[in-house]
């Protein structure tokens, strides 16, 4: 149930929602003052929502810094790579399919070359509704094997769907692994605040490294302040989901 609901907020809180209800119900007024009032409101949301600027600033408030290598433990146990970033419906099914977010799987990827740690977790299930489709977390592994990672020390959990639930997987899974304590979670900078929670509050300690930064260096230039960009409604929608997920978690006790 939990589930579904998260999936009818994400909906729900899409900009681009608004602004067709703003919009219909510009249309469905049948005072002329009332119809101005919904197209205003629509104008506004859609200047407020292209604008760069704006959610770049927000971005820069919720995301987490990136972490140096150097900050980092000189060799950890564990990369845990959490999925989210492979699009298991595409067909045909003969490849792997990355879409945004790719960057954890390259920053697990540097990490381990790099030996800074010793293994990667790759944890995460299907976030199919109705559908059933093949676990990402095995579609990454591949792609790691691909890579030249060795499959043994690649550790996959396939049976989360939510953020909750690869913390408490991931939990799970390592009571068959003693030896692995040190861990460096690899999530997008946007999901870091509930990831490390849910992390933490399963007893797990892990460090922090973010990737796939939606945020970019602030600007002087003029484009970056007043051009539209259809962009920045997206990214509004991936911080709002976010801040809402988080607060959700919050509230259900699992951060």
């Amino acid at each position: 149930m939990f589930f579904l609901i998260s999936k009818l907020l994400d909906l729900v809180l899409l900009p681009t929602v608004w602004l067709l209800a703003l919009l219909l119900a510009a249309l469905l007024a049948r005072q002329p003052r009332r119809r101005r009032q919904w197209l205003w409101a629509a104008f506004g949301l859609t200047l407020l929502g292209t604008n760069s600027a704006l959610v770049n600033e927000a971005l820069l408030a919720w995301e987490g810094p990136p972490v140096a290598l150097a900050a980092l433990p000189a060799h950890a146990d564990a990369a845990v790579l959490l999925t989210g970033i492979a699009q298991v419906d595409k067909s045909p099914h003969d490849r792997v399919y990355l879409g945004l977010g790719a960057d954890r799987l390259t920053n697990a990827l540097w990490l381990y070359r790099a030996g800074r740690v010793r293994c990667i977790i790759v944890s995460g299930g299907s976030g199919a509704v109705l559908a059933k489709a093949h676990p990402e977390a095995d579609e990454l592994a591949t792609l790691l094997r691909l890579a030249g990672v060795p499959a043994s020390v690649i550790l996959v959990e396939t049976a989360s769907r939510n953020t909750h639930e690869n913390a408490v997987f991931t939990r799970r899974l390592l009571a068959g692994y003693p030896g692995i304590h040190s861990l460096v979670l690899v999530t997008s900078a946007f999901h870091q605040r509930r990831a490390l929670g849910c992390f933490r509050h399963e007893g797990l300690r892990p460090v922090a490294f973010p990737a796939d930064f939606r945020s970019t260096d602030r600007q002087l230039t003029p484009d970056y302040w007043l051009v539209p960009n259809p962009e920045a409604l997206l990214h509004w929608s991936q911080l709002l989901h976010e801040i809402a997920g988080w607060a959700v978690y919050k509230a259900l006790g699992y951060l």
